[in-house]
């Protein structure tokens, strides 16, 4: 692992450097993120000197990080562009080993030269830099947040297994804010802005060897270096998935990219080709992103392509299957030793005659807790089956709260469980202690279908490239 890196996302001491006491300014903002949750030493520093109060915390505000009496690991620099050059070289005579620039009118604003200046400066004092033109870098397991966007405008989602890392500092917050919304757990969030030093291929090593990352995501509008990001994703994806949106499709996309953050976004085909050549799923939309990123954070990946449904609503069923279906995925046949299973039950009265046991299973809409319990055992316990799709209408009463129970015992069968509950409240209600389980519930069908899309589609290329007992 990048120690470098290391110290980035767990700095014992920051200074903030453009640090002000006027709320509407990107200097305020970020002291009001990083003194909410982060327990480390933070600094203070604009050149105006003074005091400052922050959070119900006083800080003294010193001139320069040269006066700072203690070490620093992280520089976060929020001052105009101009300005950058000659702090990255206080930060470098401070010993500083990290620095975040936030501040923007670099090579997005045509000053290349300016950019290439900080780099070079950084570089002469072994500085990693983030950005420039970036929202931040959040740690969500241990409060570092440097995010320029404060608490009370975009919320920060719980800890989970999830990173994401953005080109876009502006999506990348609304992802924080959807996914907070959403109670989405993530691990580390990175706002990658114009990239001069670190890159998304050095972010995506690093959370490939990070134990607190299940899942890394990211949205790309280009790459920075193509051979570099082929060699990472290939490595990384063998040890954990990596879901990637990707911008820039279109000839206007791509025209738009580069003015936004100065990326070549390139062929989308050439981009395509490669998420196909390293194992990279990419999704479409923000939403797919998280459909993906969510059932592959808590479920293994499918050893096959075979699903089967259980359902207490037939049109759930028929909508599921068609989503499947469309999606190359295989709607699979149970074995004739599952249906007798269900014809003897059906004989001893423990199931209704009316039910269908074909694939999709129909448990009807007046099916408890225990129907369902007997569904998805058989299901599971079918060799035709690699992943399991659990459709639960809450809108009958007949289904209780001891669903919950059912579902969790389900994972001792070790293959992936996508569990869907559409509706409002009480589904709402039902969804979250489902997911204490560990399996991962969404709230339309079409959602489950991208679930179920990445864990085969994952599984796929852990067994093309012989990875799959190895990861398992």
């Amino acid at each position: 692992m990048d120690k470098s890196l290391d110290v980035l996302f767990y700095p014992k001491s920051v200074a903030v450097i453009g640090a002000s006491h006027m709320p509407e300014k990107v200097g305020n903002a970020i002291m009001r993120s990083i003194t909410l949750k982060f327990s480390g030493k933070i600094y203070a520093v604009n050149v105006k000197g003074g005091e400052m109060a922050v959070n119900g915390k006083r800080f003294q505000v010193y001139r320069s990080i040269k006066e700072i009496p203690d070490n620093i690991d992280v520089a976060v620099i929020a001052v105009p562009a101009k300005f950058v050059p000659a702090v990255i070289d206080e930060c470098g005579e401070k010993g500083v080993k990290s620095a975040v620039i936030i501040s923007a009118g670099f090579k997005e604003a045509e000053k290349s030269e300016l950019e290439e200046e900080v780099v070079r400066r950084a570089r002469k004092w072994r500085i990693r830099l983030v950005g420039p033109n970036c929202l931040g870098v959040t740690n969500l397991e241990n409060g570092f947040d440097c995010n320029f966007n404060p608490p009370e405008r975009q919320a920060r989602p719980p800890f989970g297994k999830i990173a994401f890392m953005s080109q876009s500092g502006a999506f990348g917050a609304a992802i924080l804010d959807w996914a907070a919304n959403h109670r989405i757990g993530m691990s580390k969030f990175i706002s990658l802005g114009n990239m001069a030093d670190l890159d998304e291929s050095d972010f995506m090593k690093y959370l490939g060897d990070d134990e607190k990352t299940g899942v890394i995501t990211g949205y790309i509008e280009g790459v920075k270096d193509g051979r570099k990001f082929l060699e990472t994703a290939r490595r990384v994806t063998l040890k954990k998935p990596v879901v990637i949106l990707k911008s820039g499709r279109t000839e206007a996309g791509a025209k738009a990219a580069a003015s936004h953050t100065g990326s070549l976004a390139g062929s989308y085909a050439i981009y395509k080709a490669a998420f196909e050549q390293t194992g990279i799923l990419e999704a479409k939309s923000m939403r797919q992103l998280f459909n993906y990123a969510k059932a592959l954070a808590v479920q293994k990946p499918a050893k096959g392509d075979r699903v089967a449904i259980v359902t207490n609503g037939g049109g759930a069923g028929v909508m599921m299957s068609d989503g499947l279906l469309e999606r190359g995925l295989n709607m699979t046949e149970l074995t004739e030793e599952t249906m007798r299973k269900f014809e003897e039950d059906v004989k001893a009265g423990r199931l209704p005659r009316h039910m269908s046991y074909r694939n999709p299973i129909d448990v009807i809409g007046d099916a408890p807790a225990s129907r369902y319990e007997i569904a998805m055992r058989y299901a599971l316990e079918d060799e035709n089956v690699d992943a399991l799709v659990v459709i639960a209408l809450f809108q009958s009463p007949a289904l209780g709260e001891g669903i919950v129970e059912k579902v969790g015992e389900m994972q001792k069968y070790r293959k992936p469980i996508v569990f869907v509950a559409p509706g409002g409240e009480f589904p709402e209600k039902m969804a979250r202690r489902i997911e204490k389980s560990g399996v991962p519930v969404f709230e339309t069908v079409e959602d489950g279908v991208d679930a179920v899309y990445a864990l085969v589609k994952y599984g796929e290329w852990l067994r093309e490239t012989g990875n799959y007992e190895l990861f398992i």
